[in-house]
């Protein structure tokens, strides 16, 4: 559930040579659309020079929140119009430092459909599982 422990998995694969990496991390107390934010950051920042890079997220709200949310977030202090008030953007720390990883890169989002046989997909959620679990097991 949300919050509660949870974990994120990201494949770095260089198109040229094919060559893989696999990362993943846990926390105990987070959100799910928090670990997919961190599984991009997380990515992004391994990168050692700039980048072409597609991120193939099953997020929407990653997706969605990287290409077309973020400008307006950032130009508004990081704040979103709630019916007639201003308030600040939830997992804002998170944005920002994704913000600043999309400056540096050439990024574009390609959207995947959960759990539809997407191999890199499935293998990031196998990932994801693998270390909410190892988090939680370390708490007990």
């Amino acid at each position: 559930g949300n919050p509660g422990p949870g974990g994120w998995g990201c494949i770095l694969r260089h198109p040229a040579s094919g060559k893989e990496s696999e990362f993943s991390g846990g926390e105990l107390l987070t959100t799910n659309n928090r670990m997919e934010l961190q599984a991009v950051i997380e990515g992004l920042n391994r990168l050692k020079t700039r980048s072409r890079v597609e991120v193939v997220t099953d997020s929407t709200y990653v997706a969605k929140g990287s290409a077309e949310w973020l400008p307006g977030w950032k130009r508004n202090g990081w704040r979103r119009k709630d019916g007639r008030q201003w308030v600040p953007i939830a997992n804002e720390q998170h944005w920002q430092q994704l913000d600043q990883l999309l400056a540096r890169h050439e990024v574009r989002f390609t959207l995947v459909r959960g759990h539809s046989g997407h191999p890199e997909n499935e293998r990031c959620d196998v990932l994801a599982v693998a270390a909410a679990s190892a988090v939680r097991q370390q708490s007990e």
